[in-house]
């Protein structure tokens, strides 16, 4: 893992943070670790904003150090390129997503599945091994090492790309690792729970893929959006049961998107004899576990997140190739309290917020200092 460079080298930087449990945002300036040798610093372009989080800010999962900086769909130009830096060069765009830092040695790894690596430094709430904070993107600058950096090709726009780095990495990397993207001369057929910011993105690169796809949702309003606009094949409403008895045992796999909790059951019973069901949502309530239709269906539940290095550099890659961005709402940093609020009560976001860190940052100098 990474070590920080000393302090008195430290890079300025400037952003919003939340000071405490109630999740409120204002503006902040902190120092970033400096620029080593084989670190970039890049000047932030763009910082999406996931349902995660909300749940840094608020302290609903992890065990929250405030103050402090979200964002974890990093893209922008990089400015600063360290001696032993050879993926980039000053100007090019780079992306950062959920993590920073690994230990580099452990089986994971070796494997490049740094996401599983158990001293793996979260972008948004880690700490080096010498006790500097790591802070998110919701601010002006961002130094990392460069191999848990990704290159944004050219000709993919930036707020569309952003969260490609978090939700649609979440959702590339099951589709592959459990075998739910169709082989030539093959089909399959996929269920998408839930239409949000991740789950139109497994709607976007499950038909990429060449498979067939219904979302299933408990808002009838969405079928129209999911159908017509995302490409969907099919929808069902979750709570019409009558459909849904119809559509038994007829789906490979399901990645399941939503972070509310809700029942597994009805999911199982849509899926074929060793079909597949992924979580990829974070509830924070524990959901129940139903064993008995998994034995006699030999089912599996499965959980992912995210995908190491190598393989969201080929979703980055290969989203361009098939012109997959995520439909984004753009706004001004100055609208995130507003823009969290809407997001935690589900207002009809589409689909993701995207925060236009560059031109909307606006330092003030009077703000609470690190």
């Amino acid at each position: 893992m990474s070590k920080a460079p000393a302090q008195e080298e430290a890079v300025h930087a400037y952003g919003w943070a939340a000071r405490d449990s109630s999740g409120i945002l204002s503006p902040y300036h902190f120092t970033r670790r400096a620029n080593g040798d084989n670190d970039i610093t890049i000047k932030i372009q763009y910082c999406g904003i996931c349902h995660g989080d909300i749940h840094l800010v608020k302290n609903k999962v992890w065990s929250t150090i405030y103050p402090t900086v979200p964002g974890h769909e990093i893209v922008g130009q990089v400015t600063k390129v360290g001696l032993k830096v050879k993926k980039f060069k000053v100007g090019d765009v780079a992306g950062v997503g959920c993590m920073m830092g690994s230990c580099g040695s452990c089986e994971n790894c070796k494997q490049d599945l740094e996401n599983y690596c158990p001293k793996m430094l979260w972008t948004f709430d880690g700490q080096y091994e010498d006790g500097t904070r790591a802070f998110g993107g919701y601010s002006d600058k961002f130094v990392v090492e460069e191999h848990f950096a990704v290159r944004i090709p050219n000709d993919i726009p930036l707020a569309g790309a952003a969260p490609l780095l978090c939700a649609g990495i979440t959702v590339y990397s099951p589709l592959k690792y459990f075998g739910l993207v169709p082989q030539p001369g093959s089909n399959k057929h996929l269920g998408v729970v839930g239409l949000g910011g991740v789950g139109h993105m497994a709607v976007k690169f499950a038909k990429a893929f060449g498979a067939n796809v219904t979302v299933i949702s408990s808002s009838p309003s969405k079928e129209k959006e999911a159908v017509e606009r995302l490409g969907a094949d099919s929808f069902l409403i979750s709570h019409d049961h009558e459909k849904l008895e119809a559509a038994l045992g007829t789906m490979d796999g399901i990645i399941d998107t939503v972070s509310a909790s809700h029942s597994l059951l009805p999911l199982i019973g849509l899926l074929k004899t060793s079909g597949k069901l992924v979580l990829v949502g974070a509830p924070v309530e524990p959901p129940e576990l139903p064993v008995f239709p998994l034995i006699m269906g030999r089912k599996v539940i499965a959980g992912s997140a995210i995908g190491g290095m190598k393989e969201t550099q080929e979703m980055i890659d290969f989203a361009a190739k098939h012109n997959i961005t995520a439909d984004v709402e753009v706004i001004p940093m100055d609208y995130v309290n507003t823009a969290l609020e809407r997001l935690e009560k589900g207002d009809n976001v589409k689909y993701r917020f995207v925060i236009d860190v560059a031109n909307t940052i606006n330092v003030q100098t009077s703000s609470i200092k690190l």
